[in-house]
């Protein structure tokens, strides 16, 4: 018999803010500033990968001298450069989804590649750190996305089984991940829709925020 659902894992970067484009958008433009021709459809392949995997694919791409810590750390110069002046915004429905969240007594957690400080820091921000009841990094764990360590920590934090924890992710790395450790995935495309070949993998797709209003509630009528 399917677990019940009692928390939610969420993914934050084109999830819960609006921050996935300015990851791509810095990423490409860091390396290019060291000479190497990064395109869109590079930095979309490295979203929330962690460090050892990020830097095979990105050597596969550019060659074994591409320097992952030079041009990363340039990224979050830029990135930091622009997010003090513009900010970041949340992804429209992710403060309506997390207090109907709370409102049902949903444990929250969140899932990311970014540092916990800093991701408090634009949760905060926006207005939203106070809905997650845990904030956890892959920083915390010895493999970060696409392994399952992230939703396994994130799950036992909130003390849940993956199994009755229902993920949130726009990313196949990140889908991967909370697949791997158990969690029913539902995906929430951002910059591109790699559902297609995730189908196997997730449990589904979703337009928008609220409509995982829709997923949960039908989930728990279906027991």
């Amino acid at each position: 018999m399917a677990c019940k659902i009692r928390g939610v894992i969420s993914d934050m970067d084109g999830v819960i803010l609006d921050s996935e484009k300015l990851y791509v958008r810095f990423w490409c433009e860091a390396a290019d500033f060291y000479g190497y021709p990064m395109e869109r459809r590079h930095a979309l392949g490295i979203r929330s990968m962690a460090r050892p995997f990020a830097i095979e694919r990105l050597q596969g791409w550019f060659g074994k001298d591409f320097d992952y810590d030079l041009v990363r750390n340039k990224r979050i110069e830029l990135m930091d450069k622009y997010v003090g002046v513009h900010g970041i915004q949340a992804k429209q429905g992710a403060k309506a989804l997390l207090e109907w969240l709370k409102a049902n007594g949903y444990s929250v957690a969140l899932a990311t590649a970014t540092p916990v400080d800093r991701a408090s820091l634009y949760l905060g921000n926006v207005g939203l750190l106070r809905y997650f009841d845990k904030v956890c990094s892959a920083r915390q764990v010895k493999n970060g996305k696409p392994e399952p360590d992230i939703y396994l920590f994130a799950a036992n934090k909130l003390g849940l089984a993956p199994e009755e924890c229902l993920a949130l992710e726009d990313s196949p790395n990140g889908a991967r991940s909370a697949a791997a450790a158990g969690c029913k995935t539902v995906l929430i495309p951002d910059l591109d829709n790699p559902a297609e070949e995730l189908k196997d993998l997730i449990f589904t797709s979703a337009d928008n925020l609220i409509r995982v209003i829709e997923i949960l509630t039908q989930t728990q009528t279906d027991k």
